[in-house]
């Protein structure tokens, strides 16, 4: 990307809106707006004001649209250049003219990212804060908000920052060692050394495992809900969506396709997947979406088996919860608003270990419990504290694990006694792919790859 000239977008979601805006950055971004946009008492364009005014083809005079433009001056901007927002209102065909005017006086349309790749490249933002902006913009639950927020603000940074200092001190006291062959590393500095690099190893190990939580926290998990034909699945399917989504009568095989949405639960996106009816079956359309669900099962970070409590356990039944054995799996005996004749008890062996509740899906008795439940099983204790870093970004983890392994060679060799180069060439290797998550050592191919999954005008 060339960074020198001046860029322009639309940076608001296309469609009909009360606002949109038009975003110029750049060394000439003043003087195209100037162009354009005129203020009603005259003034000039003055930094951090909203001022009121209308915007103009320079060339014929015609009204164009009213709008309120910002302008902020480099290096107090988003991008630390100068930045300035023509707020129109938002019709696509009004902010697409005043885009095409901004690139007929010399700006060129920004590409994916841009603004933010500036941001990055003037120092207004490390690169896990970049990053972070795209995970806000992409948010589709408070939590996963929350997250990305706090790594915007640069929470991640901080927590390597000691780390980083640790390892720098550790590296200059044995580079000293090796240009000064006289000052030999004392036993005492070598378990001084040792019990730090320890401490490195156990911190980035502890960021590490936040990951299988922060995985969930950005991806969400799949969620299957199977069992045999008329057992309810349909029905709690609803009550977990709140809405009725799903076709509930009282013929069996109802369902004959998936059926999906995605709700939160404590901030984790999960995608419901309702199923046909798992039965032997000679219908063919039916034995399809039998198919359909045996796929989903397989494809599942967590299977529902939905069970009728007001009838004993059928042969489908047994073969539903023999198949789903190996899958993670939670057992819901439904209709507990019926007489009970199927307690866990009467369920064979091979569903022992796993997780069972009651609920009744006709009078939502059990559901808030079973959203409860379902969190818990997620979970599983991997939910880090609330002030701690919660490790989203598969890049970020595999260069975490990349400088545990480096930092794991050097604790090797300093306890096998090798001499300096050979333990320091482990410590250098963890200190530049860390700084690769903040930016500070990182190639072009690898900023190309980041921001091109942003949006225009962001």
């Amino acid at each position: 990307m060339d960074v020198e000239d001046t860029i322009s977008a639309i940076s608001t979601a296309m469609g009909r809106a009360g606002i949109g805006i038009v975003r110029l950055s750049g060394p000439r971004a003043l003087d195209i707006a100037e162009q354009l946009f005129h203020t009603r008492s005259g003034a000039p364009l003055s930094p951090n004001r909203a001022q009121w005014g209308e915007i103009r083809d320079p060339q014929s005079g015609e009204l164009i649209d009213e709008a309120v433009t910002t302008f902020f001056r480099a290096p107090r901007s988003y991008t630390g250049e100068d930045v300035v927002e023509l707020s129109c209102h938002g019709s696509p065909v009004v902010l697409q003219r005043v885009l095409a005017l901004t690139t007929q006086l010399g700006a060129r349309i920004a590409k994916p990212g841009e603004f933010t790749l500036r941001a990055f490249l003037n120092g207004r933002l490390d690169l896990t804060q970049a990053e972070a902006v795209r995970d806000l913009i992409d948010a589709q639950t408070v939590y996963q908000a929350k997250v990305a927020a706090r790594q915007l603000r640069g929470s991640f940074s901080r927590q390597l920052q000691p780390i980083k200092d640790a390892l720098t001190d550790m590296i200059v006291h044995l580079e000293t060692a090796v240009e000064f062959a006289d000052e030999d590393v004392h036993p005492q500095d070598v378990e001084a050394i040792a019990a730090r690099l320890d401490r490195v190893i156990a911190h980035l190990s502890d960021i590490e495992r936040s990951f299988g939580f922060g995985r969930l926290i950005r991806e969400g998990i799949q969620l299957a809900i199977v069992g045999r034909p008329n057992v309810g699945k349909s029905s709690i399917f609803n009550k977990l969506l709140e809405k009725e989504r799903a076709i509930v009568t009282d013929i069996p095989g109802t369902t004959r396709d998936l059926l999906s949405d995605v709700i939160s639960l404590d901030g984790i996106p999960v995608h419901l997947i309702d199923t046909a009816g798992i039965r032997q079956t000679a219908d063919r359309v039916e034995s399809i979406g039998v198919e359909r669900a045996r796929t989903a099962i397989a494809d599942a970070d967590i299977v529902l088996v939905i069970l009728d409590g007001s009838q004993e356990l059928t042969e489908d039944d047994r073969a539903i919860l023999e198949e789903t054995q190996p899958a993670p799996r939670l057992i819901v005996i439904n209709k507990n608003d019926l007489p009970c004749r199927l307690t866990p008890e009467r369920i064979p062996a091979v569903a022992s270990g796993s997780p069972w509740i009651r609920v009744s899906a006709l009078t939502g008795a059990g559901i808030d419990e079973l959203r409860r439940t379902i969190v818990d099983f997620i979970a599983s204790g991997r939910a880090p504290a609330a002030e701690d870093v919660i490790l989203t970004n598969a890049r970020h983890h595999d260069l975490i694990v990349r400088a545990i392994r480096a930092l794991r060679e050097s604790q090797g060799a300093l306890k096998g006694g090798y001499t300096e180069e050979v333990i320091l060439v482990g410590m250098h290797e963890a200190l530049r792919v860390l700084g690769e998550i903040t930016g500070e050592t990182t190639v072009e191919d690898i900023l190309d790859q980041i921001f091109s999954t942003f949006c225009i005008g962001k």
